[in-house]
């Protein structure tokens, strides 16, 4: 067996059994296999496909090419929740303690914000003092203790998945369904978690534009998951639009904490924030002893536990247990609570030093706001400072942006739309002109938002 028999073999649209394709991953992770051999076989999944069974040994060769967790000392039923990526993505940082506040174990590892999308640690690591770098024997102390974790992917974890991953970027076989689904599996996989709830996003802010690739790419993890026998559900969301008030590190931290705090809540981020909470609550163990639990008394339990202030208490446990300084969240929601209050933006950032600018609404006529593009908004978000083109780069916490008005709301003459944060002064002119550019009105009185959900898959 060698790789070149092995990338003529998928050339020809043959499929590769179980040993060749742990022969490459194996070839891969060992740095055996040339760049340039590992590049035409990609170009040749890309090109050819790859069924089920062996896109599941791609997921399984490369989630042990490195660490496995095991977390069967907790106990319980482990769930963990993986987001596809979106623009202003912050629901990780309210299901969490929500679970948590429920009796539901999380253990998550997150990545790192590339492109337009964030990453959950780099909204976490924006708040003083946070350690996403958690051993592994921390790492269930935490699950155990507080109830939840969220953690930085150690170097360890899937390792083949890392270097096939930077060859996809350069290589132009990154948009293959397979690789694709792999990729976020193996790491999913390794992570140790019992169960997975996927939230795939689908619009101009998602890698997965349409609903039928997002859908495909939903069923593709769920039937790796099931192989390896974990419980798995996926949630289909809209992300043509922003998600929240909010896109930028520290500003997402501030909203999440406004919203479990109660203060200001968007209410498509929680009707998401809902549905994945519920779907992951019905993967638990917690369902399976409470059998006769009806899906209306598990929503119950979410929203009292949101509305109470449980979960706002929770994450500032879980905070303070990864080395957060609590006064950095008390200060945010005290700025967010008094400017919102005061009705000027509903969040602020606590003694920024940057520049800051406000775009108003300055059309003759009254409207309606009918589209925010979020691609648009992300690469706005991403010329403020608040994201890396390549993985070395580095960012600006507190960059980003405030929508004061978001798609449905009603607008007037010197309205304030949104409120930009930046340390790159050159940059918010550019960003107005792009901001304007993702807005479009509609003058129809009978204008009706989009749904957030659009679909559930299981099994």
């Amino acid at each position: 067996m060698n790789i070149i028999e092995i990338i003529e073999k998928k050339k020809q649209g043959k499929e590769l059994s179980t040993e060749e394709v742990y022969f490459f991953v194996e070839g891969v992770t060992n740095e055996e296999i040339r760049d340039y051999q590992t590049s035409a076989l990609l170009m040749a999944i890309c090109l050819k496909g790859m069924s089920h069974r062996e896109t599941y040994d791609l997921t399984m060769a490369m989630r042990y090419s490195g660490d496995v967790l095991n977390l069967s000392e907790i106990g319980r039923t482990v769930v963990d929740k993986h987001s596809t990526g979106g623009i202003g993505d912050k629901t990780t940082l309210i299901v969490e303690p929500v679970m948590a506040c429920l009796g539901v174990p999380v253990a998550k590892m997150s990545g790192r914000g590339l492109g337009i999308t964030g990453g959950t640690i780099d909204k976490l690591d924006s708040i003083p003092g946070f350690s996403s770098d958690v051993s592994d024997k921390d790492f269930i102390r935490l699950v155990k203790t507080v109830g939840m974790v969220d953690a930085a992917q150690t170097r360890n974890l899937a390792p083949a998945d890392k270097k096939l991953y930077a060859l996809r970027d350069v290589t132009a076989t990154v948009d293959n369904l397979s690789l694709i689904a792999s990729s976020i599996m193996s790491k999913k996989l390794a992570s140790g978690a019992d169960c997975i709830v996927l939230d795939v996003k689908c619009g101009s802010g998602a890698f997965m534009r349409d609903e039928e690739s997002a859908k495909a790419l939903a069923e593709e993890m769920i039937e790796i998951a099931v192989r390896a026998g974990k419980k798995c559900t996926a949630v289909v969301s809209d992300m043509n639009r922003p998600l929240g008030y909010t896109v930028g590190n520290a500003l997402e931290v501030a909203e999440a904490v406004m919203f479990l705090a109660g203060v200001k809540q968007d209410l498509r981020l929680r009707e998401l924030v809902i549905t994945l909470c519920n779907e992951m609550y019905v993967l638990s163990d917690l369902y399976d002893e409470k059998s006769d639990v009806s899906s209306d008394d598990i929503r119950k339990q979410i929203t009292e536990c949101i509305d109470s202030g449980a979960a706002y208490k929770k994450f500032r446990e879980f905070i303070k247990a990864q080395g957060g300084v609590l006064s950095f969240i008390d200060d945010l929601l005290a700025a967010s609570t008094e400017s919102y209050e005061s009705g000027n933006s509903p969040i602020m950032l606590s003694d920024y030093d940057g520049y800051i600018e406000e775009i108003y609404y300055n059309d003759d006529d009254a409207a309606v706001i009918a589209k925010m593009d979020a691609e648009t908004i992300g690469r706005l978000s991403l010329l403020l400072g608040a994201g890396r083109l390549r993985k070395e780069d580095e960012i600006d916490y507190g960059a980003g942006i405030v929508l004061n008005k978001v798609v449905g709301d009603y607008v007037e003459q010197g309205d304030l739309l949104a409120t930009m944060y930046s340390k790159k002064k050159r940059s918010l002119t550019k960003a107005k002109r792009l901001f304007t550019e993702a807005v479009t009105y509609t003058d129809n009185e009978e204008f009706s938002s989009e749904d957030i959900i659009i679909d559930i898959i299981k099994r």
